[in-house]
């Protein structure tokens, strides 16, 4: 199965999107397609070996869509001196042409520029430039085209040509409604040109309203040519009701022309011109505000696409060369000044700093850094030099891949939409139909008056707002994922963000989550008159070949202290229980009381001492020499700072904490004390902890697991969602549904009420969207005038309705953007 981004042009509303899904996932071998139109993409999964890209594309530009691929190759404009003629032009075109690895070349001329298209992997830009040069042409700087920059500059490029389109239409539309308007209102008497008098010159009045409608029609002519298409097509989209109700209004409206033309003066009573006009107008504002608004909701992933510095510094033998940042392989020596921006991944080889790594963990303190340790591209050098060695680049970076899984969960769709996308499939049709039935039956109703009818037909129509349902559930999972990012929370879709909001229960690992995981020697008991450095030496010996953590803490503490380790003849690992050893010809156990029960060895000796040393929340690991008892070395591991607090707001989420463990009882109980933990699951095997927690599922909790090792990668893909510590390892994080980029067990709370907050800003704009459109249609339809004798709905307000009704569920959507993180104080986030 492979995945693609498509950037979809051409959309206005949630039945657009309906229909690219629809068309899409009718074609063999596509397994989901998912259409964002808050931020214009296409999300397909589908079977390569079944179905081609290009039959995905040629699908969705049949049924009027324009399709631009997501590229990972990137395009550089390098600007060329020397060109005299278009010969030079297409020498140039020819040499770049064939080097490796070059897709696309274009040189203009006129410009003096060279577009190109290449795979960074296969040709760097500086072997172009070589074979530019080689040949006799200059090159002068070059700038690589940015994805999000082009992105940028595309959206606010359409949201100036909207923003002068409304302004072009709003200087006729205005004088238009002045004219209509004016001499109707008696009890103020408006200045108005005794030249345009409707009474005295009905066909001059009738022809200036024409001239004025014509610029405003033409601005909005993509109202008409998307919308009639889309009518065309039997999938009929918002631009359909718009071009359906303004031409009515014109077609109209031309007919009274004529017959006033004809002598018929009373006809000009009955002009729509400026019902059209003003339509177009306020639906080119609400446009224009719409547009504005879904720029910010994908702020924060503009803000990450951003952070990547342009070029890095590279050592070749002692000389320090700046390239662009597409020309770093793997293997280069990179170094970084202080104040600068480290370019890609990779791991200190030279020298040491403080690192700002706030972008990626949501952190603000610097962490140190010095040869050995990892570095990410984005984050910014704050004290020393520093020299490092480029291990990952380009997409495969830490930050491209939090790109990419923010982008991926700004695609999905929560299972809460599923009743607005049913909805949006049938709405534009059904408002269709209801317009028409509510045009004609109050035609029939009062006795064939059209201008009646035609006034209900129109503001059915233009009331209606399939925007809305369309906007209501991408634009908070937008702006919901992005702040979790902006926290250093990767929410890894829209599913896992609802989840999130049901969960009553979260079973946290004790080592490593809730303890620091960095576990030390606190005592060595020995059983009758032995050697207290001889017990820890023989068992850090036995445990040496050990990769268990209380294992690795042994041999540090006698190392600690010095001790020389012993020879191991032989070693095995009992999982869940410890260890056996020979040494020196004696068989060494160590490990914990289950494997003493198992082997039947007495521990009535070091009874009381092994429950004091769990009560304080220690691990005793009983030592046995040939079959007897001979001490025990207690470890214990640290409550991280943030755990107590972090369990604290849990508790005021009104969430029940658990704890899962492979330490017996007493200890576990112990630490659940000290953090204040609500339930044990003590002595839990690593392969039974999924079990545990399908056990908690069956009991009918909504389990949540924490969680940042291998062995807890099942139970994260058992609960219901899976919440992975950043430091943990890859398996956990890949099985998690959420991940935390720092080790920070605050963040839980963060990401629970987060999502929280996102539903509910989600259930507020379907509320708004539903209500809006349940209320307005049959208003707009007459229902006030049919039952109480009430008002009919001006179209000119319908129009104004519902541009402000998707302007409103945007707005709404914005306001998670003032979302605070919780913070250790206490202090809940706050929206």
């Amino acid at each position: 199965m492979e995945n693609q981004v498509l950037s979809i042009r051409g959309m206005t509303c949630a039945a657009c999107a309906q229909r690219i899904e629809k068309t899409v996932r009718k074609l063999s071998g596509i397994s989901q397609a998912n259409v964002n139109l808050a931020s214009e993409k296409l999300f397909v999964e589908y079977d390569s070996e079944v179905l081609k890209l290009s039959a995905i594309k040629e699908s969705v530009a049949k049924i009027g869509y324009q399709v631009v691929e997501k590229s990972d190759n990137p395009k550089v404009t390098i600007p060329i001196g020397g060109m005299t003629c278009a010969a030079c032009a297409q020498r140039i075109e020819k040499v770049i042409k064939k080097l490796d690895g070059v897709e696309d070349v274009s040189v203009n001329f006129a410009t003096e520029k060279a577009t190109v298209t290449y795979q960074p992997q296969q040709v760097r830009l500086s072997t172009m430039k070589e074979a530019i040069e080689k040949i006799g042409y200059k090159v002068q700087e070059i700038n690589k085209a940015d994805a999000a920059d082009e992105d940028r500059v595309r959206k606010q490029k359409e949201i100036t040509t909207l923003w002068t389109k409304f302004i072009v239409s709003a200087v006729f539309s205005l004088p238009l409604l002045y004219i209509a308007m004016a001499p109707m209102i008696k009890i103020i008497r408006f200045p108005f040109p005794s030249g345009l008098d409707p009474m005295n010159y009905p066909l001059i009045y009738a022809l200036a309203e024409l001239l004025l409608v014509i610029p405003v029609i033409c601005v909005g002519y993509k109202f008409y040519t998307v919308g009639f298409k889309a009518l065309w097509n039997r999938s009929p989209n918002m631009d359909s009701l718009i071009a359906i109700g303004t031409t009515a209004a014109v077609m109209y409206s031309l007919y009274n022309t004529i017959q006033i033309a004809e002598g018929n003066f009373l006809a000009v009573e009955s002009l729509y011109y400026e019902t059209a006009g003003v339509i177009i107008t306020l639906i080119l504002l609400g446009k224009s505000l719409e547009a504005v608004s879904k720029g910010r909701t994908s702020e924060a992933i503009k803000k990450l696409m951003g952070l990547a510095p342009k070029t890095a510094i590279i050592l070749q033998g002692d000389i320090e060369k700046e390239i662009p940042i597409d020309e770093v392989e793997i293997g280069d020596i990179i170094v970084v000044k202080p104040g600068a921006k480290i370019p890609v991944d990779g791991m200190v080889t030279d020298g040491h700093t403080a690192i700002d790594e706030s972008m990626l963990t949501g952190e603000s303190m610097p962490v140190d850094k010095k040869a050995g340790d990892s570095v990410y591209a984005a984050s910014l050098n704050t004290t020393g030099t520093l020299q490092f060695k480029a291990e990952k680049i380009g997409s495969d970076t830490a930050l491209a891949q939090i790109i990419k899984l923010v982008e991926d969960a700004q695609g999905s769709k929560a299972p809460i939409a599923q009743m607005a996308d049913i909805v949006s499939g049938y709405f534009v049709p059904v408002v269709c139909l209801i317009a028409l039935f509510a045009g004609i039956a109050w035609y029939f109703g009062t006795g064939g008056d059209i201008k009646f009818a035609l006034t209900i037909f129109i503001s059915v129509l233009v009331i209606a707002c399939p925007c809305a349902l369309g906007l209501a559930t991408p634009t908070a999972i937008m702006v919901g994922t992005g702040k979790g990012a902006e926290n250093g929370i990767l929410i890894k879709g829209g599913e896992a963000l609802e989840t999130a909001h049901k969960i009553n229960t979260i079973v946290f690992d004790k080592t490593g989550t809730i303890t620091e995981g960095k576990p030390t020697v606190t005592d060595v008991l020995t059983a009758k008159e032995g050697d207290a450095d001889d017990l820890l030496r023989l068992t850090a010996s036995a445990e040496k070949s050990s990769e268990h953590p209380l294992g690795q803490a042994i041999v540090a503490g006698a190392q600690a202290k010095g001790l020389e380790l012993y020879k191991v003849d032989n070693f095995n690992s009992i999982t869940g229980r410890g260890i056996e050893a020979m040494i020196n010809g004696k068989m060494i156990l160590a490990g914990n009381r289950k494997l003493m029960e198992e082997r039947s060895i007495s521990l009535s000796e070091l009874e009381a001492a092994s429950d004091r040393l769990a009560s304080e929340g220690k691990t005793p690991m009983y030592v046995v020499v040939d079959k007897n008892l001979a001490g025990i070395v207690a470890v214990a591991d640290v409550v991280k700072a943030s755990s107590k607090a972090a369990i604290e707001s849990i508790h005021k989420l009104g969430i029940e904490v658990a704890m899962i463990t492979g330490d017996n009882q007493k200890t576990a109980a112990a630490i659940a004390r000290q953090v204040g933990i609500d339930k044990v699951l003590a002595e839990v095997l690593p392969q039974d902890k999924s079990n545990e927690v399908k056990k908690l599922q069956g009991t009918g909790r909504k389990v949540a697991m924490v969680g940042d090792g291998i062995n807890d990668a099942p139970a994260l893909a058992q609960a219901d969602i899976g919440i992975a510590i950043g430091s943990g390892t890859d398996v956990a994080m890949e099985s998690a549904d959420i991940v935390l980029m720092r080790s920070d067990l605050m963040d839980v709370p963060t990401a629970i009420d987060l999502s929280k907050r996102t539903i509910r800003n989600i259930k507020q704009n379907l509320f708004w969207a539903f209500g809006y459109n349940v209320i307005g249609i049959p208003i707009a339809a007459g229902i006030l005038h049919l039952l109480f004798n009430g008002p009919l709905l001006n179209p000119i307000f319908a129009a104004a309705a519902m541009s402000l009704s998707s302007v409103s569920v945007l707005t709404n959507a914005l306001r998670l953007k003032r979302f605070k993180a919780t913070r250790q104080e206490g202090t809940g986030a706050s929206s």
